[in-house]
């Protein structure tokens, strides 16, 4: 078994915690997590971390009004266009469609 010590600038509204995830958790859930981040920033800070279908439907439908929805229904096609510009997919935009429509029944 070997010691690490190691400096790091951690601000001091997370250092309790900064310090509790370390002294509870096992070495290879720590190793897990850092592996886990830095592919995640590094995706971030390429440019290439793209969200899920889940969360893209989300972000285009959980603050609709019922009028809101009811006028990307009543413009579908403007919305599609829009949607490919973004860089959707046809069944991404069918399920967001989907979610829109039950947003106007309710």
């Amino acid at each position: 078994m070997k010691i690490v010590e190691v400096s790091i600038n951690v601000p001091a509204e997370s250092y309790d915690e900064f310090l509790v995830y370390l002294k509870t958790l096992p070495v290879n859930m720590i190793l897990f997590g850092l592996r886990f981040a830095h592919k995640r920033y590094a995706a971030e800070t390429g440019g290439y971390l793209f969200p899920g279908r889940k969360s893209i439907i989300k972000k285009e439908t959980d603050m609709l009004s019922k009028e809101q929805a009811q006028w990307r229904l009543d413009n579908w096609k403007k919305m599609i266009k829009n949607f490919r510009e973004k860089g959707y997919s046809y069944p991404t935009i069918s399920r967001i469609k989907k979610k829109i429509e039950t947003i106007v029944t309710n």
